[in-house]
């Protein structure tokens, strides 16, 4: 069977169309857009929110469980889920009766609370980790370990891999360049307003290239290893058999501290993809949907860490260390991710979710091999990426190369006009507990009939 092509034309098509269906669809989403773009820049509170590739924002009246409503009226079953900030769910029912109880207790008042013990004894039963402190997000929390790093080795520089995603904290934003690998790393384009050079400070190579990991690390200069057990912000990237235990083989003989970034990698299971080897990272971090949606960030380490970092705290002069905000493990904060932990994300929360997972992950690749497109789906738990190469790609630069955003913007407008929502960015999908068989199969019957236009001449 010939592989069909799908033309540039026929994309810009449907994506025109699409667009028109949109916004013929959404007047108070049209109305109240022309009043945010006087008070935000780019009309919305956070610009990411502008990234859909809609003609207007989406606005949201309710979300609940695996579905949300626009103000339209227009209903949704939410395969994003905030770009896992929703993964268990809007507004999990635990959770949400908690922050009712929580409302008329207190917020914040720098002081722990009962709340913080259970949520650390919670933390240490997951991860395997003894040790933890709290952060208000994900990138605080990435910050903030890479500063102890650098205390407690007393070593400048960091090592990340292509394409990786830790938030917005400055060191990691370096690149490759994919069409010349000879080339030396170099501060992403993108990135705005950064004054100095971050390759003094941060290098990087390929996920899953251990020989460029082991040829780094000999220089005996890095403070940690900074990743995502598998890369998840460029596509979809797993881990090949037997690199991560090599990456803690390769850090243990250079001294170097290995942390993994959970934030999104805890799709993989109920201790995250740390669950899943069976060796421990020196530390771990973890964000977004860790309280249940609510901004707060964790990262733990292991006792030997610990020990060192109280050393360097010890150490140092009196004032202020430079990691931690106010807001840091609240009051408020604590009581959710205690519930969260021991009521909502449990063990049998993430066999249902990963069953569900498999089941739309199995349908997306019976969908392609249908059309007989030279597309992958590369599943990681509860967290898949249909992507536009044949096979899953190996590292950072492949998955860069499978991103088309033409073709992107068509199907998320197909979709989304349909009433699926996939994460906008690339072509991530996420189940929650609350995702039901009717909407997988939903799902699959949309993204079958928009592969069918799209291969149609």
């Amino acid at each position: 069977m010939t592989t069909p092509t799908i033309s540039r034309d026929r994309i810009k098509a449907i994506a025109q169309r699409e667009a028109a269906a949109f916004l013929s669809a959404r007047p108070r989403s049209a109305e109240l857009a022309e009043q945010t773009e006087q008070h935000y820049l780019f009309g919305v509170p956070l610009h990411w929110m502008a990234d859909w590739g809609t003609p207007v924002p989406l606005f949201v009246e309710r979300a609940q469980g695996a579905h949300f409503t626009d103000v339209d009226g227009h209903q949704y079953a939410d395969f994003c889920l905030g770009d896992t900030g929703a993964m268990f769910g809007h507004s999990p029912l635990p959770v949400a009766k908690k922050l009712a109880e929580a409302a008329f207790t207190g917020y914040t008042a720098m002081l722990p609370t009962a709340d913080a013990a259970q949520a650390g004894h919670a933390l240490t039963e997951r991860f395997g980790l003894p040790f933890w402190q709290l952060a208000t997000t994900a990138t605080d929390a990435n910050r903030f370990v890479v500063r102890w790093a650098r205390a407690i080795t007393k070593r400048k520089k960091i090592l990340v891999f292509n394409g990786c995603y830790h938030g917005t904290i400055d060191d990691v934003f370096v690149d490759l360049d994919a069409n010349n690998p000879s080339a030396p790393p170099a501060t992403r384009a993108s990135l705005l307003g950064q004054v100095y050079d971050l390759t003094q400070f941060t290098d990087v190579v390929e996920f899953n290239d251990i020989k460029a990991v082991r040829a780094k690390l000999a220089s005996k200069e890095f403070a940690c290893v900074l990743t995502e057990p598998a890369l998840t912000n460029c596509g979809m990237v797993l881990p090949a058999d037997g690199f991560l235990a090599d990456l803690r083989n390769a850090c243990d003989e250079t001294d170097t501290l290995l942390v993994f970034d959970e934030t999104h990698t805890i799709s993989a299971g109920y201790a995250g993809y740390t669950g899943l080897c069976d060796f421990k990272p020196d530390m771990v971090v973890a964000g977004k949907a860790i309280a249940g949606g609510l901004p707060c960030a964790v990262y733990g380490m292991s006792a030997v860490i610990a020990q060192r970092m109280r050393e360097a705290k010890e150490s140092a002069p009196p004032g202020h260390s430079g990691i931690g905000t106010t807001l840091s493990g609240n009051m408020l904060t604590m009581a959710l991710l205690a519930t969260n932990l021991t009521e909502v994300a449990t063990p049998k929360a993430f066999e249902h979710i990963i069953n569900q997972q498999n089941k739309l992950s199995t349908g997306l690749r019976s969908i392609i091999k249908q059309h007989n497109l030279p597309w992958s789906v590369t599943q990681l738990g509860a967290r898949s990426e249909f992507q536009f190469c044949p096979t899953s790609p190996k590292n950072g630069s492949e998955a860069e190369a499978a991103m088309d955003a033409e073709l992107e913007q068509a199907i998320h407008l197909y979709l989304l006009n349909r009433g699926i929502m996939i994460t906008p960015f690339h072509n991530m999908t996420l189940v929650c507990p609350d995702t039901r068989d009717e909407d997988i199969e939903h799902f699959l019957n949309v993204f079958n009939e928009c592969l069918t236009e799209l291969v149609t001449n």
